[in-house]
């Protein structure tokens, strides 16, 4: 769930407990890690400025870190731990992705149903793209060098040619995208179906949807990973589990529980670990113990509000975006609870990484 369906009722809960809750506002780590736990603070990257934020992508090989938030992406240098540029004109916007094959990134604008086509190199818009309703989660496919974005309210995604940026095809869904991973050796992108509490499997040869899978007993699928080698997929759901499916018979293997308002996850293919973070102020840490076998390991505490993240594959560290939140107003008798607006310039990066980061 992104930032703007989230309830108000919700974001109340969310603003009322960040008012008690942090991660001790220091740029460094400053508490020593305790034996069982598996993953630690590592430090806060300000951010700054004011209105949400949604999804994070990193570029490993580049050391980047995109950052959607309201109007522009931030684009963050994770050598300096420290914000490098901003890609501005990106109205609503939802995510990022970098192609450094053709030196360009794709947004997701939201508010305009468009995607940016953006230089990599000056951060410069080259081209705006015109997409289904509502743009939201955005993923690169190698193969045939396209980008999808995944349209929200549209309940279908575009498909860009990253090389030419032009539209190559329109695919239906059938119902309301969340997040999507890309099995390059499959030929294939999953993809949350929210409303439907399934996963959607679209052939990248075809351009279309070739099966959908039930995630029952999970419910509204949010944030989803792969685990490509050995054909498993996670999905984080909102009734607070985290589902691991077998990608080669659509079949739902296991499940470990997660905390509430999950929206991110990520696997780490050389640790063999998933995460999902919630708004809740936690993300939950599991290994595939085999390929049928998936066990909690760990419930990290973060900072409410902190439910997208991205994970480096070099580092093994994890990013969550975080901010401070003025309590709402009382609401007028019989009206529905204001949402609670974000503090200017407290938007930060929350870092986090195995015992071994801490120190570096």
């Amino acid at each position: 769930m992104r930032f703007a369906t989230i309830t108000a009722v919700a974001l109340v809960e969310i603003a009322l407990a960040s008012m008690t809750t942090t991660q001790g506002g220091t740029a460094e780590a400053s508490a020593k890690p305790t034996a069982n736990e598996l993953y630690h603070f590592v430090r806060e990257i300000p951010i700054g400025g004011e209105g949400g934020w949604d999804i994070l992508t990193i570029d490993s090989a580049a050391s980047r870190l995109y950052l959607s938030h309201a109007t522009k992406v931030v684009v963050v240098d994770l050598r300096k731990n420290a914000v490098a540029g901003e890609i501005a004109d990106t109205p609503g916007v939802h995510g990022f992705v970098a192609v450094p094959e053709v030196q360009r990134g794709f947004s997701s604008n939201g508010k305009e149903s468009k995607s940016s086509a953006v230089d990599l190199t000056t951060l410069k818009t080259t081209s705006k793209i015109d997409t289904g309703p509502n743009p939201d989660a955005v993923v690169y496919e190698p193969r045939h060098g396209e980008v999808y974005v995944f349209n929200h309210t549209g309940n279908s995604v575009t498909v860009i040619n990253a090389k030419i940026a032009t539209v190559a095809a329109t695919i239906p869904l059938g119902g309301t995208p969340e997040f999507a991973a890309v099995d390059e050796n499959a030929g294939r992108i999953y993809c949350n179906i929210e409303d439907k509490s399934e996963v959607a499997v679209i052939d990248v040869n075809k351009h279309e949807v070739v099966a959908h899978w039930s995630i029952a007993p999970g419910e509204e699928p949010s944030g989803i990973a792969l685990d490509a080698a050995h054909h498993r997929l996670f999905s984080g759901c909102h009734n607070k589990m985290m589902v691991m499916l077998d990608t080669e018979s659509g079949k739902v293997v296991d499940t470990v529980p997660i905390g509430a308002g999950v929206d991110g996850c990520a696997f780490d293919d050389a640790r063999q670990l998933a995460f999902a973070s919630c708004g809740d102020g936690t993300t939950t840490i599991a290994r595939e113990e085999t390929p049928d076998k998936l066990t909690l390991l760990q419930t990290l505490k973060t900072e409410r509000g902190a439910r997208t993240m991205a994970l480096d594959p070099k580092s093994h560290r994890i990013y969550l975006p975080s901010a401070q939140f003025q309590p709402p107003p009382s609401p007028s008798p019989g009206m529905s609870p204001s949402r609670p607006s974000i503090v200017p310039n407290t938007l930060k990066l929350l870092v986090y990484g195995p015992a071994e980061s801490v120190k570096h």
